[in-house]
Formats: C-alpha cells, structure tokens, sequence
C-alpha cells in the first residue's frame, strides 16, 4: 500500500476532499497528544489540547507553508496550544515517564524510574519556555532547526535558551541533592 504524503493529503483538503484530513489525524494524534500530556500530565486535559489543536489546524491549513514538514507545522500548533493552556490553567503537574525497557533488571528499572521522577520532577519547576524546549530536544529528538520553526525564533536563540534551560535544570537538581555540585 502506497502512503500518500503530508503534502498531497493537505491539498486534498484544501481542495474539499475534507476525508483527507482524517488520515491526518490518524497519522499524528498520538504525538499530539503526548506533546499535550508531557506538559499538563492529565488525561482529559490533553484530550482537550489534542482536539483544539486538531481543530485550529484545519480551520488554518491554508496558512501551512510546504517548504516545511506538515509534522513540524501541526507540532508546533500543538507545543503553543499546550503552552496556552498551561498558563491559563497555571497548573504544573508531573510530565509523563518515558516508558522502560522490559528487559532492565527489577533494580536497574527502579533506579531508572527515580531518576526518570527526579527529572520530571525538577522540569516542572522551571518556566514552561524552557521547559518545552528541553522536551522538543531531548524528548521528541526535534533539531535545533525544527524547535526554531516550531518556536518562532532563531536557531541561535533555541541554542542559547536550551542552554539555559540546561542549567536551570541543573541547579534545580543539585538543590534537590538529585546531582552533585561541581
């Protein structure tokens, strides 16, 4: 079976072969939804988040540029959907813990997860701008590239705000005793 591309599909819907934009909700509202649950952590929030994003995304895909992907289009729909919501609900909840291998010993995943905590944990008590661009990188595995589309802003500003995210992070993990100080 052949797969249509990100591209063809849109302008089956532009053109009003609206079926279309179902495949792409097939295709892409889990990662959707898992942008929307690693920043709020509540089930039924996402499912709100996934739905809005899904909505604006088709009331505005005329507006979507082919020089990029589709993916990084609708992503970065749904990183400022979830980032909107969380500040208007100003609810920090735990991200989602990235699920372990099953062939890890019972001790090695134990250890695993409390670092996986630790980590959350100390994301969620920095600011969501920098927060995001933590996830988008070490995460969803988004180029500096990718997060600067996503974002709006420079390559250059995505690599000097992860670095500050980075130590952020850090510090919050050194108060925490979580990692050691230099």
């Amino acid at each position: 079976m052949i797969k249509i591309s990100d591209e063809d599909l849109v302008k089956q819907v532009l053109s009003g072969k609206r079926k279309a934009f179902e495949t792409l909700i097939d295709r892409y509202q889990k990662t959707v939804f898992n942008v929307a649950y690693r920043s709020t952590k509540n089930y039924d929030d996402s499912q709100d988040i996934t739905q809005s994003v899904f909505i604006k995304a088709f009331e505005n895909l005329s507006t979507f540029n082919s020089t990029y992907r589709f993916f990084s289009w609708l992503y970065r729909i749904a990183v400022n959907e979830s980032i909107n919501y969380i500040n208007q609900r100003k609810q920090l909840k735990s991200l989602d813990a990235d699920i372990v291998t099953e062939d890890t010993m019972p001790d090695e995943k134990y250890q695993e997860e409390e670092i996986t905590n630790e980590i959350q944990s100390a994301l969620l008590e920095i600011d969501i701008n920098y927060r995001i661009i933590i996830i988008l990188k070490h995460f969803q595995y988004c180029t500096y590239k990718e997060i600067g589309y996503i974002l709006d802003i420079p390559e250059k500003t995505v690599k000097s705000r992860l670095y500050s995210a980075r130590q952020m992070l850090k510090d919050v993990l050194q108060k925490k005793g979580a990692i050691c100080h230099d």
